[in-house]
């Protein structure tokens, strides 16, 4: 999968029963999902190649269930920029499997991620 630096690049669902929102989702449109355990869902991209967002049991920093995850080059130097422009980092940076994340708010209170792989 490409990357582009500082664009949007991944979306979450927010999904308190991930099997039956995998059910939904399958049957409306056809998507197909990378499973993670009973929490967590990848949801494949139309090629099967990637994956595009998630399904996922835990708490959602937005109150509409959706949270939009931009991808960085340099996770630390996003960090850092988020802060200079005047947002806040509310979670991290941490580890998930196969890289790192942070969440932030801008100055409107908007809730975002930011992640990179490893």
């Amino acid at each position: 999968m490409t990357h582009t630096h500082h664009t949007i690049d991944y979306v979450e669902l927010a999904a308190p029963d991930v099997a039956a929102a995998k059910a939904f989702y399958s049957a409306a449109f056809g998507w197909e999902f990378n499973d993670y355990g009973p929490e967590y869902a990848g949801i494949r991209s139309a090629d099967g190649a990637d994956e595009v967002g998630g399904l996922t049991a835990a708490a959602q920093p937005s109150s509409h269930g959706v949270f939009v995850l931009l991808w960085s080059d340099d996770l630390d130097a996003t960090v850092t920029s988020v802060r200079e422009a005047g947002g806040t980092v509310t979670n991290g940076p941490y580890e998930f499997p196969g890289g790192r994340r942070f969440h932030f708010q801008d100055p409107a209170g908007n809730e975002l991620g930011v992640y990179q792989t490893t």
